[in-house]
């Protein structure tokens, strides 16, 4: 048994001004063949899966290029056809003495790329060409992603994963891993069905009503004739043909069973749209929420900036929620707050210049997008220095590029070089923060902050400050995507 296995992701948010390159990729992930590290990133654990069981079984494993760029919006066509013709160069040498039996793609689904809406779909149809309809292409996707025409005609098997925050893509590689190899070896005939629930939404599994959703799915994966249930949800920022959320069903030999079990599911998640995301307040009340609690607190609060997430293709420089704490004078040198991050590579190598212990004039943040804030300018001391600064994701670590912190009016600030949203606390302990001393913590992040921020406080504030995130469908200026999707029209 001969398998092939490579990938390139990333999540293109059309309305970012960040424009990513090949740069990006080797700024964040790019690893040639057989260079991948031994641990998984959110979108390369199943090259790790099957390292795993290519030494355990014995069976050939060929990898090619994996990459991964944080989100930002749209991908240069040079970048992607540079990626992409890479890849197919290997598949060509890879069946050029002996055939495949099966080829595992890295993917995240939501990559839109100058001239491609669906490179990903592009990159599975060339290599379909190359390869032959007998060689069985498995794929894993981020949920937060575009269920596309040619993915779903080309790939035999597509796999997403069912956790926001995204806990479970070890799991979900192995699921994909564990599915190529056994139709390869015959012991299952896969049938894939999808059902298009014409809706956009955002669904959080660490709340109800869509934590219920996630275990029922899990519940339904106990039968031995469902081999996967997925959950596409979509991505709103993404001006992408195929937006929108929709349900993939793997049953064993039984289409007209996958297609049943992905329309039962579809209208269960139909039933809770509008109901999943928390409550969110402007920067005003959050603030002044946050204040409240943490004088009477003894775990730290967190403000999580949902909407300023670089997880979502934007920046991360937005200074609305520091400045209404600046604003605030009474919370000078009595509450500890610390902000984790602010984006702006120019600043961090004007700290990086003058040193640990310098006090300068800076200039840091807003400057990327309009609804951002203004950049804030400050006489600022330099506490720390960090020139490859990286945080957890789970057993992944996440680059956050050189990083300083600094102070000023009583605030401690992280500004980085490289844009990552929130994941785990100890992305404060990276710069010499304890997190647990602190009164209050802001952040950049969506969700996938919560499994770990959860454990660290009793208390999590989610705050809409700015527009820098295309996060109303109703008002947002698509030109590709459905026009007939709910919310944008009322249907169902």
């Amino acid at each position: 048994m001969r398998i092939f296995v490579a990938g390139i992701a990333t999540e293109s948010n059309s309305f970012s001004p960040i424009f990513i390159g090949l740069e990006d990729f080797e700024a964040s992930l790019y690893a040639a063949p057989y260079q991948h590290p031994d641990t998984p990133t959110l979108c390369t654990a199943a090259l790790i899966e099957l390292r795993k069981r290519a030494n355990k079984e014995n069976f050939s494993l060929i990898e090619g290029t994996t990459c991964w760029a944080d989100p930002g919006g749209l991908v240069s066509r040079h970048c992607f056809e540079t990626l992409r013709d890479e890849i197919l160069e290997q598949v060509k040498a890879a069946i050029k003495d002996e055939p495949l039996d099966g080829i595992v793609l890295c993917l995240h689904g939501a990559m839109i790329a100058q001239g491609y809406d669906d490179p990903e779909g592009n990159l599975i149809e060339e290599i379909r060409k190359l390869v032959g309809r007998k060689v069985i292409i498995g794929a894993s996707l981020d949920p937060h992603s575009h269920l596309t025409d040619k993915r779903f005609k080309y790939a035999d098997l597509l796999c997403a994963f069912k956790e926001f925050p995204h806990t479970d893509f070890e799991k979900t590689g192995a699921q994909i891993v564990d599915l190529v190899i056994r139709t390869i070896k015959g012991e299952i005939d896969p049938q894939m069905a999808m059902f298009d629930c014409k809706m956009i939404d955002v669904f959080p599994s660490s709340r109800q009503p869509m934590r219920q959703f996630v275990d029922d799915m899990i519940e339904a994966e106990t039968k031995p004739e469902v081999l996967a249930l997925s959950l596409i949800h979509g991505f709103m920022a993404g001006d992408s043909p195929w937006m929108g959320t929709k349900v993939i069903s793997i049953y064993d030999g039984n289409m007209q069973n996958a297609e049943q079990l992905a329309k039962d599911f579809g209208k269960k998640i139909i039933a809770i749209r509008g109901l999943a995301m928390p409550d969110i307040t402007d920067q005003k009340l959050a603030v002044k929420k946050a204040i409240d609690l943490a004088l009477n607190q003894q775990t730290p609060v967190v403000i999580s900036d949902v909407w300023d997430n670089p997880g979502g293709g934007v920046a991360g420089d937005g200074t609305i929620i520091l400045q209404e704490l600046l604003d605030k004078n009474k919370i000078e040198n009595k509450l500890k707050i610390c902000i984790g991050t602010i984006w702006d590579p120019i600043a961090v190598k004007h700290c990086f210049k003058a040193g640990i212990g310098a006090v300068i004039p800076l200039r840091f943040g807003a400057k990327s997008a309009p609804y951002t804030g203004q950049p804030i300018d400050k006489i600022i001391k330099i506490l720390k220095l960090n020139a490859i600064a990286q945080q957890n994701f789970g057993v992944s670590q996440v680059p956050m590029g050189a990083s300083a912190l600094i102070e000023f009016k009583g605030i401690k600030v992280i500004i980085n070089s490289t844009r990552a949203q929130a994941f785990e606390p100890n992305l404060f302990e990276e710069m010499g923060i304890n997190p647990l001393e602190q009164d209050i913590l802001v952040i950049k992040s969506t969700n996938h902050f919560y499994a770990a921020f959860q454990k660290i406080s009793n208390h999590i504030i989610y705050c809409d400050a700015g527009k820098p995130y295309p996060n109303n469908p109703k008002t947002t200026a698509y030109k590709k995507a459905p026009k007939d999707i709910w919310p944008i029209v009322d249907r169902h």
